[in-house]
Formats: C-alpha cells, sequence, structure tokens
C-alpha cells in the first residue's frame, strides 16, 4: 500500500495551501491606509442654525433629569409619565437608564422639561 506516500502528499498539499493564503490580501494595512479609513469616518456635519437654538441643544439627559427632579419632584414626575422607575424607588441611575433605552419616555420628560422652561420664561418676563 501507498500510506507512506499519502502522508507525504498531504503534508505538500499543506504547504500549497499556505502558500496560496500567504497572499498580500492578509497583510495588515499600512498606517496611512489606516489614517485615510479613519479620517473618513470623523467627517461631522455642523449643527444648522434651527438646532443650536433649539432649547434642548446641548443639553443632557442627565441634566434635564436633574432639573426636573430639582423643580417638580419624583411624585409629580411618576404622574405625568407612567413609569415604574419614577414611581417605585426612584433612582437617577435607573431612571436614565430606562430612558436611554425607551425613546417615547424619553420624548414625555423632554416635553416636560420644555413646558417646564416656558414657565420659567414666563415668570421672568
Amino acid at each position: 500500500m501507498d500510506t507512506e506516500n499519502d502522508y507525504e502528499n498531504e503534508s505538500t498539499d499543506k504547504l500549497k495551501l499556505a502558500d496560496e493564503f500567504s497572499d498580500a490580501t492578509l497583510k495588515p494595512k499600512a498606517n496611512d491606509e489606516q489614517i485615510g479609513e479613519k479620517s473618513a469616518k470623523k467627517i461631522k456635519r455642523k449643527a444648522t442654525e434651527e438646532q443650536l437654538n433649539h432649547p434642548l441643544h446641548g443639553v443632557k439627559l442627565v441634566e434635564i433629569l436633574e432639573s426636573l427632579v430639582d423643580h417638580y419632584g419624583w411624585p409629580y414626575l411618576a404622574d405625568r409619565v407612567n413609569i415604574r422607575c419614577f414611581m417605585n424607588n426612584p433612582t437617577m441611575k435607573s431612571s436614565l437608564g430606562f430612558l436611554r433605552k425607551m425613546t417615547w419616555a424619553r420624548e414625555h420628560v423632554e416635553d416636560i422639561y420644555m413646558d417646564m422652561l416656558e414657565e420659567e420664561n414666563k415668570k421672568h418676563r
């Protein structure tokens, strides 16, 4: 039998496969290529005038929630937005986590914040 020959063929076949895969397509990219790809992703759009004038522009969700809790308190927020993290043992951490996941709840909180800003503007006039 040619069992010895079969083993020799296997090793040469493995070498051939290794040569095929050592092609330039598997080589790491040069620094210039990597920098070119990264810089293409970093292009940022500039904010429009309308976006810059919006009251929520640049205000973080943490700041919104903190000001609402200071101004109204957790019970008021629980009445306005029916979510458990405002009703049962409310904390900033649990509320922020929920608001970041659920856009509908965040939109309700942002609306309450906008109402609060309008109230403050009316008082200062």
